[in-house]
């Protein structure tokens, strides 16, 4: 019933023949195997080949060569200075995460390699190592101490370094979170936002205070000695309202991740706080006089935590205006339909 350019291949699983018949022509063997259909149980299954990962893994491998390439030519052009170990620590992780990421492509190129690191516990081991090395990594090139992506006011001095670190990072921690929904059935993103309202959002201001409070304390310790001055003055504001936004976060993600709710008002009252005090913060660190008024991590988180603020109060105010809105009446007979219910023994009708 076949004709010779067709191909009758057996399978023996469990001492039992299984007779596949694949209509695809002989010259297409060269290509291999991976293109055979395996039928088991009535139910056709396809050979998993490639990661849906692939196009994040190149574009992780591309921040992990510029990163180590803008880190190789910093420290070669300052290497008349002496190394720091925070300058050799930059070297080794960017340069482990090259080769490992590499590794990783290469072998997504191969149906037979691609087993072995597509949705298994080697890729979840790894990707959990590159996220500990590029929080490491971006907190060393982001050091006005270290001189490597920023200056010692914490400007912006080595554009590729700073911006492709910061990239390869969220690039790291997207992996991450898709190989937990793949591997586990884990989605993050919906289990913070399921888990309860605006967790999501305090999360994020969480990370951006804890930021704009240590990018403070290094512009302090960098630029502002024994003598006073405006500068310095709103570098301890910074700080101030970093260390307060993180108290405050932490305490209503903590309420919210153990109780799956914190006190409306409560958290209305925090919100709107924090909304006054980062607007008065984006007044004082990002205007010309403020430490914040060059580009760097000041000035962007510290924007970033008056928009999660503003975020927060807004979705707030957007929840009671909700809750207002719903009529009395319909309250009320609701209310009044239920009482006939329990009385009569029988649903009534709206």
């Amino acid at each position: 019933k076949y004709k010779k350019t067709n191909l009758i291949n057996c399978a023996c699983v469990n001492s039992t023949v299984y007779i596949i018949c694949i209509p695809f022509r002989v010259s297409f063997l060269s290509s291999g195997l991976s293109n055979a259909t395996l039928i088991h149980s009535g139910k056709m299954a396809n050979a998993p080949t490639r990661s849906p990962r692939f196009i994040l893994w190149l574009a992780y491998l591309v921040f992990s060569t510029i990163t180590m390439g803008s880190v190789v030519e910093v420290i070669r052009d300052n290497d008349y200075n002496g190394r720091t170990p925070g300058m050799n620590w930059s070297i080794a992780c960017s340069s482990i995460s090259f080769v490992i990421t590499l590794i990783i492509v290469i072998m997504h190129m191969n149906s037979v390699t691609s087993l072995l690191v597509v949705g298994t516990k080697c890729e979840g081991v790894l990707l959990m190592i590159l996220v500990i090395f590029w929080v490491a990594l971006v907190g060393v090139v982001t050091d006005s101490r270290q001189g490597l992506a920023v200056d010692n006011l914490g400007a912006v001095d080595n554009g590729n370094l700073y911006y492709f670190s910061w990239a390869g990072f969220v690039c790291a921690i997207v992996l991450l979170t898709s190989y937990l929904q793949d591997a586990f059935g884990i989605n993050v993103a919906g289990e913070l936002r399921d888990r309860s309202p605006r967790l999501s959002l305090w999360s994020a201001h969480l990370a951006t205070a804890i930021v704009v409070m240590g990018a403070s304390s290094n512009y302090y310790d960098s630029s502002c000695g024994i003598g006073s001055s405006s500068e310095c003055s709103r570098t301890i504001y910074g700080i101030v309202l970093g260390a307060i936004a993180t108290l405050f976060a932490v305490c209503i993600v903590g309420l919210k991740v153990a109780t799956t709710k914190a006190p409306f008002l409560a958290e209305a009252l925090v919100s709107f706080i924090l909304v006054v005090m980062c607007g008065v913060g984006v007044a004082l660190i990002t205007s010309q006089k403020g430490p914040g008024a060059v580009l760097g991590n000041l000035y962007y988180f510290t924007w970033g935590s008056f928009l999660t603020a503003f975020m927060l109060f807004a979705s707030c105010v957007d929840d009671y205006n909700s809750a207002s809105s719903v009529p009395s009446g319909h309250d009320h007979e609701q209310i009044h339909n239920s009482d006939d219910t329990m009385g009569m023994g029988v649903p009534v009708s709206p």
